[in-house]
């Protein structure tokens, strides 16, 4: 199975604040937003949100779309991780000829 999409909070850590020496307190207060929710982001403890994923693009000036896919393929690929075995799929060919 592919490998583990790396979480938003990571990369915004690893390519954002760490390049500019900016704190989680600092950071936290540039984007408006707790230290707290900050640091549970960063600490990959929760998902990007999507008003998160817009203070981050307005501060990077980056799209809010391109984090919001970072964080909807790794809610895929975990979903993934535990895909349901009591569906059972719909008879799409009679759906389709009807």
């Amino acid at each position: 199975m592919r490998r583990k999409p790396t979480h938003p909070g990571s990369i915004f850590l690893e390519d954002v604040m760490k390049p500019l020496n900016l704190s989680i307190t600092e950071t936290a207060k540039m984007l408006g937003v707790s230290r707290k929710t900050l640091s549970e982001f960063v600490n990959e403890k929760s998902a990007l949100s999507p008003d998160m994923a817009i203070r981050i693009s307005k501060a990077t000036n980056t799209s809010a779309e391109s984090w919001l896919n970072m964080q909807q393929k790794l809610t895929l690929w975990n979903a993934s991780q535990h895909e349901p075995t009591n569906v059972i799929p719909f008879p799409i060919h009679d759906v389709m000829e009807g």
